[in-house]
Parts: C-alpha cells; sequence; structure tokens
C-alpha cells in the first residue's frame, strides 16, 4: 500500500539537504536582477538577503505539524480502470436520468429530468448506496442546476458516461451568472467519470469577454462545475471541456481527492481556470491534465493543506497561488505542496500573485520536481500584481509572502528572467529559498 505523509517528511528532509550543490546562484542572479532596465533595488530587499542556506528547519516544524495527508494506490488504480477498461457493471442502487424522461438527444431541455432524479437519490433512505447515472452515448442539454444536500444517505456517487451540455443562453443564468453544474453541501459524495464529458459549451462566453473584445462590458460567467461546502468529496476521471469561465471550482469543502481530472479548452478562452480551490481544506489533485486560457491551477483565500501532484499543465497561466489581497482584502494560504509537474507553453510557470494594499499571508509552499518546456517566467513572486487596465497606485500594506521553497526545476524558459521576485516595499518576501533550479532561456 503506498502512502504519503507529505510535508513533515518532504520539507525536513529538503531543508536538511545541503544547498550549496544548487546550479542556482545568489550572486549571479543578483547581479543580473541589478542590472536589469530598471531595476529598483529598495523593491527588492528580501530576495536578495533571504534566500537562506542555513535557515533551520525547527523554523517550520509548527506550521506542518497538522499536515499528515495520505491517498491510496488502489484508489487511483481504481480511478483508472474506468479510463482504459470502460465502465464497470451496474450496482443494485443505481437511478438513471433516462428514468425521468431525460432525452439525450442534445437539443430537448433535459434539466428537470436531471433534477427530480437527483431529487430521488438524494432523498433514498434505504440501506442501498444510491447512485445517479448519466447513460453513456446521449448528449443531454442542462440549464444552471442545483444539486442541493444534505442527502440522507450516509454516501452517493454520480456516474458521468454520457455528455452534458451546457445552455449558451445568458438569458438562462439570470438568476445566477456564476454557476453552472453546482453541487451544493453534499457529504461523502463520489463522482466518477467514465469516459463522460462535462461540456461548458462556452465559446459565446469567451467572444462576449471584455478580455477578447474591448468593447464589451467586463462581466462575470458562470463557472461550469461547482463544488460548494462539499465535505469527504472524490472526484475521479471527470473530463470537463470548453467552460464558460473556470472549468472546475472546490469552495468551502474539506476533504478532496480529485485524480485523472481532465480539462481542455482553447489557450485563448479568457479566464478559463482549469482547477479552483478557494475556502478549502486537505485538498489532494493528483494527476490533473489542463489545458486551458488561464490559470491550469488557481488556489487563493483560505486555503490550506493542497498537494498538486503530477501535473501537466499547458497551455495555459501555469500553477499560481492568488491572486490575493484585491481591493484591500485579507487573505490567507498556507501548506500548499506542488510536487511533480510537466509544464509546457504557458505564459508563466509556479507563482504567488498579490495585490498591494491587501494584507494576510502566503506560507509554507513548496514547489518541487517540475521540468519546463519553453515557459514564460518560470518562477515568479509578484507583490505587485495588477489586472486591470489603469495602473494601480502604490499601497503601504501588503499580502506578506513568507517560506517559500523551490526545489528541482529544470527546462527552458521563455523569457530572459528565468527568476522573478517582485517583493513589496513594506512587506517584503521572507524566507525564500531554491535548490537544483536549471533553467535556461531558449530564445525563439
Amino acid at each position: 500500500m503506498l502512502q504519503q505523509s507529505l510535508f513533515l517528511f518532504l520539507f525536513f528532509t529538503l531543508i536538511s539537504s545541503s544547498l550549496c550543490g544548487s546550479s542556482f546562484r545568489d550572486e549571479h542572479l543578483a547581479n543580473l536582477v541589478e542590472h536589469t532596465p530598471g531595476f529598483d533595488p529598495s523593491a527588492y530587499p528580501s530576495f536578495l538577503g533571504t534566500i537562506d542556506k542555513d535557515r533551520p528547519a525547527d523554523d517550520f516544524k509548527a506550521s506542518f505539524t497538522s499536515l499528515q495527508m495520505k491517498y491510496e494506490a488502489d484508489q487511483i488504480t481504481e480511478s483508472r480502470r474506468y479510463d482504459h477498461l470502460g465502465t464497470p457493471g451496474s450496482s443494485p442502487g443505481e437511478v438513471s436520468v433516462e428514468d425521468f424522461l431525460a432525452e439525450g438527444y442534445g437539443e430537448s431541455d433535459d434539466t428537470e429530468a436531471f433534477k427530480r432524479a437527483w431529487d430521488k437519490i438524494c432523498s433514498s433512505d434505504t440501506d442501498v448506496q444510491p447512485v445517479l447515472v448519466v447513460p453513456e452515448n446521449k448528449k443531454y442539454y442542462v440549464k444552471p442546476i442545483t444539486f442541493l444536500g444534505p442527502c440522507k444517505s450516509d454516501s452517493i456517487t454520480l456516474k458521468i458516461l454520457g455528455t452534458i451540455e451546457a445552455s449558451n443562453d445568458p438569458a438562462h443564468y439570470k438568476n445566477d451568472r456564476y454557476h453552472w453544474l453546482l453541487f451544493y453541501n453534499i457529504n461523502n459524495f463520489k463522482v466518477e467519470g467514465h469516459g463522460g464529458t462535462i461540456d461548458g459549451n462556452g465559446k459565446t462566453w469567451w467572444e462576449n469577454s471584455c478580455k477578447i473584445n474591448s468593447s464589451k462590458p467586463c462581466t462575470v460567467a458562470p463557472t461550469a462545475v461547482t463544488f460548494y461546502q462539499c465535505h469527504d468529496l472524490k472526484v475521479y476521471g471527470l473530463n470537463v471541456q470548453n467552460a464558460q469561465e473556470m472549468h472546475v471550482s472546490f469552495e468551502q469543502s474539506v476533504n478532496v481527492q480529485a485524480v485523472n481530472i481532465v480539462v481542455t479548452s482553447s489557450g485563448t478562452s479568457p479566464n478559463t481556470d482549469g482547477i479552483h480551490v478557494a475556502l478549502s481544506e486537505n485538498v489532494q489533485l493528483i494527476n490533473p491534465i489542463i489545458k486551458a486560457g488561464d490559470d491550469c491551477i488557481s488556489i487563493v483565500n483560505g486555503s490550506k493543506n493542497i498537494e498538486a501532484i503530477d501535473v501537466t499543465c499547458g497551455p495555459g497561466h501555469g500553477i499560481s497561488i492568488g491572486s490575493l489581497g484585491a481591493k484591500k482584502s485579507e487573505a490567507h494560504v498556507s501548506n500548499v505542496l506542488v510536487n511533480g509537474a510537466k509544464i509546457t507553453g504557458t505564459m508563466n510557470g509556479v507563482r504567488i500573485k498579490t495585490w498591494q494594499g491587501g494584507s494576510g499571508y502566503v506560507e509554507n509552499i513548496i514547489f518541487q520536481n517540475i521540468k519546463m518546456d519553453n515557459v514564460g517566467n518560470p518562477i515568479i513572486i509578484d507583490q505587485n500584481y495588477c489586472d486591470q487596465k489603469s495602473p494601480c497606485s502604490e499601497q503601504s500594506s501588503a499580502v506578506q509572502v513568507r517560506n517559500i521553497f523551490y526545489k528541482n526545476i529544470t527546462g527552458t524558459s521563455a523569457t530572459k528572467m528565468t527568476t522573478t521576485f517582485n517583493c513589496s516595499k513594506t512587506f517584503p518576501c521572507e524566507g525564500i529559498m531554491q535548490q537544483e533550479i536549471d533553467l535556461v532561456y531558449k530564445a525563439k
């Protein structure tokens, strides 16, 4: 049985090893930055002072003692079996959406049939575990819908074999422009993607985005799949494509394991984050494959104890923590491990981004065992992030960024600056450490 007890083992092992053999050199990078046009040394005090080879591991111990996350090999094997060997046989508690008159022709509205089917299994209190099935070889046209819990059964399963396609008519989202498929307050919930697809049908939304057409107003678009206030959630083998905005979002959820999620949309689709994590704890993202138009993975305020393992990312904007602290808000993110990633052709690599004027912290972050190919800004911390048309004014407060560790990150960069730490003048980065960094600029 394969088990991974993450941070206590990994972090102390990595910190205790000598950093002297690293291909990263403090002096060389400092000289490079100092001779870069527009360099302001007062903006980088921690960059040149806290890449600390001698920082004791005990400094981090208190932050990691509560993190003991594990995953089991048989669970991952089970998920992959759906992808490669087809659909397992039906179980006694299964209910099909077609039992409630869903047609699956891709034209008629199947929303009410999905609602009735969900109400049936969620209200089931039999000894047999209820399972809702979306049959294969069918396309179900569905308007915005909320799958509401809590359910009476101790656990509940959704199997997606066919395709669920979203309405692309904005009028259908007038009551809630933020969500298409919303799973709300469901405990011990398992979603299994048995070769099925969730299609956000997002092209109309992209064309009307102000990021694509500047004459259009900047408005929100729905997230394709949102898990909100779900505890003990497992999502296996889910395929999500062409989201209206974000593809999959875990919000205010605890104990989440997401394995083999595949996200696919155009590299030019605006704001289409692959997997988004907010206000959630104990989240594992294992072997996701993400091709999107924005962050492959974004981890934002209120998130702690987050793992991303064996990530495939690109195209997109890379793997990001943030943005945080917008509109002078307070934000907290801690205990994040990205362990194993292949990032290809993205705008950024591994990034932490915070707005000026915010407060709170980002702390205890590990990025390790990452291979990059033609990636812009491979390693970047930006405490002066500004994603708006008008310039951002200088602020006296900032989200603190501290205890960040980069190890074994190799490959090619599409930008001359392979490492950028744009730290706050008033709340500069602290405890930034690098080991075995080998990134080479590759001119086009």
